[in-house]
């Protein structure tokens, strides 16, 4: 037994992440990878049963699971984010929730055929759109920021409601159906509720003042706020049954209100964002994997798809547009909001809960919950997860360019370099402090944002979403390892890079460059800040040599004609040269230089 549950462990763990880097590969949706990753390896070839493997610590883990992943998903909204939406993400989390509450009940009932019950507790819990689905689908279409701002929120606000909407119909069931119980009953689910909502908020600044007085070492940190996530969400289940997911979200909320306040609270949310992404790629993974061929079988029946096609196609959109009626989005904010709802893991674990409660109160078609569950869940996956892109793009409501280019720094090399980036159609931004260094960016029309990149304020003012690269190219070192290390975890390791403002053997003559540094230093080690701007100013300019065959280049062989800068792939990426002696140039490419303009091709 101990050795099943290792290999499951092992296994489903594995799987996921294989699932999420595959998913990147291909540009699929990593939920659609999951859910099909599990289903073979469970219900389709038989070779492992998770809940079978874990028997009762299966339940508990999924549920820890989705704790952390609402907190990480709630620590991560900030209120600045609403600015101009308020009004919107207000409705649609409060009237449009009860109008899919009430249209999902009512499609349970009259399509799927559910007593009316059963299908009013169930209808509760279809609302939530979760961040263990919804944000993974951000991150892949790449919104703009309004439009994914309203599905965030709803997201990680409505999914710790979904449940309790479902758990306050059931305990109103029983009081109807019940006449031994009384509305105390009733009483007792609101206390609970109350309690988590103040149980979260307290350990929330508990934690938060803890911090900020330095009561934790550094390294200790992460764990820490980690334990006092499992430990609220520990104490809002044993109060009562769903709760603890209310205390977490509140617990998350109260947390990154602080980290105005607690600058130091914000490294902790890149390694519950880590956890939360091994999470969601093994949750699906579990689910799906325990599902039985009889519940396959079920979800293929006409009322289970009629069921699915009314809340995708009627339920939602009546719900988004009479509840946005009147607010600050527009058209086609409206309908790609209307269009995008997929369910997720909460749905999935809660109606497996209630499918055994409602049985064992003699609700005989609760039988259909699980079946009913997961075909909303991986049909709106699916639905949803391959079109939120291209519609997103048809709207205008997602970047249809090349991926841009964001530089730190203005001066006269930087400005050079924007220009001939635009020049081949990609998106460029310069940022700088100075108003003064960003008057010859702005005279030849390049976008300019005049700030501080490295305040908490300036992710609210620049829309990251067009620029897949950042370049740090301002004439202070420490000011550009500074912006290195804030923004690696936005861009990625591989998207990020520094321009040397001196040479490695300025101060100690034959002084080594780590090599692993090499793949993040821009061009060459003669190519320093102060030299590329004196060749800019005096006989140099950029310029572009058309590759026809395929073959590596070393860059001490085309020194003879400047300074490699970056590579314009045929497939319109980018390819920007660094420390690394070799590139790979393939027929097609473009090699853009910097040169003196009396040897121009």
């Amino acid at each position: 037994m101990e050795q099943a549950a290792l290999i499951s462990i092992v296994v489903i763990l594995g799987l996921g992440i294989f699932s999420q880097w595959l998913a990147w590969r291909i540009q699929w949706p990593s939920i659609v990878i999951m859910s099909i990753a599990g289903l073979l390896i469970g219900p389709v070839f038989g070779l492992i049963n998770p809940q079978a493997a874990l028997g009762d610590l299966y339940s508990p883990l999924i549920s820890l699971a989705v704790a952390v992943v609402l907190f990480e998903g709630s620590s991560s909204l900030d209120v600045r984010e609403l600015r101009g939406i308020s009004k919107s993400v207000f409705r649609i989390v409060t009237f449009g929730a009860f109008l899919a509450w009430i249209g999902g009940s009512l499609a349970a009932y009259y399509i799927a055929g559910l007593s009316l019950e059963v299908a009013f507790i169930i209808g509760g819990l279809f609302i939530v759109t979760g961040p263990t689905v919804i944000i993974p689908l951000l991150r892949q279409a790449k919104l703009k920021s309004r439009t994914a701002t309203v599905l965030k929120w709803e997201g990680i606000i409505v999914d710790p409601f979904g449940p309790l909407l479902a758990l306050f119909a059931y305990q109103v069931i029983k009081i109807l159906v019940n006449e031994h119980l009384s509305f105390q009953y009733l009483w007792n689910f609101f206390l609970g509720a109350v309690f988590a909502v103040i149980l979260g908020f307290i350990i929330g600044i508990l934690v938060s003042v803890m911090v900020s007085r330095g009561l934790f070492p550094e390294y200790l940190k992460s764990p820490i706020i980690l334990s006092f996530v499992l430990l609220c969400f520990m104490i809002g289940e044993v109060v009562m049954h769903e709760t603890g997911m209310l205390a977490v979200t509140v617990m998350g909320l109260s947390i990154g209100r602080s980290k105005k306040y607690v600058s130091s609270i914000e490294n902790v949310g890149h390694f519950v964002e880590n956890i939360s992404v091994i999470l969601t790629s093994t949750i699906f993974i579990l689910l799906t994997a325990s599902l039985t061929r009889e519940v396959i079988g079920q979800v293929f029946t006409l009322p289970i798809i009629g069921f699915v096609i009314v809340m995708l196609f009627i339920v939602r959109p009546l719900s988004i547009w009479i509840s946005t009626i009147k607010t600050e989005l527009s058209i086609a904010e409206k309908t790609l909001i209307s269009w995008i709802a997929p369910r997720g893991v909460v749905a999935l674990t809660v109606s497996g809960y209630f499918a055994s409660v409602l049985i064992d109160d003699g609700y005989q078609d609760a039988t259909l919950l699980t079946a009913l569950t997961f075909a909303l869940v991986f049909i709106t996956v699916c639905a949803h997860g391959f079109t939120i892109g291209p519609l997103a793009k048809k709207l205008k409501l997602a970047s249809s360019e090349p991926p841009g280019v964001l530089i730190v720094g203005a001066s006269s090399f930087s400005v050079a370099l924007a220009k001939s980036l635009q020049q081949f159609k990609i998106p460029v931004l310069i940022t700088d402090s100075s108003e003064d260094r960003l008057q010859p960016a702005m005279d030849k029309g390049i976008e300019t944002f005049q700030g501080e990149i490295l305040a908490e304020h300036t992710q609210f003012e620049i829309d990251f979403v067009p620029y897949e690269t950042i370049l740090a190219m301002t004439g202070d070192a420490a000011y550009n390892a500074l912006i290195y290390q804030s923004y690696v975890p936005e861009f990625g390791y591989n998207n990020t890079f520094v321009l040397p403002v001196e040479s490695p053997d300025s101060d100690e003559k034959g002084k080594e460059v780590a090599t692993s540094l090499k793949a993040h230093l821009l061009f060459g080690e003669d190519a320093i800040f102060r030299e590329l701007n004196r060749q800019v100013n005096t006989s140099y300019s950029i310029k572009t040599v058309e590759i026809d065959e395929k073959h590596k280049v070393n860059k001490e062989d085309i020194k003879r004609y400047g300074t490699p800068l970056f590579v314009k792939k045929k497939d319109d990426s980018l390819e920007f040269i660094t420390w690394r002696q070799r590139f790979t140039l393939d027929d097609g490419d473009e090699l853009v230089l910097l040169g003196e303009t009396r040897n121009k091709n």
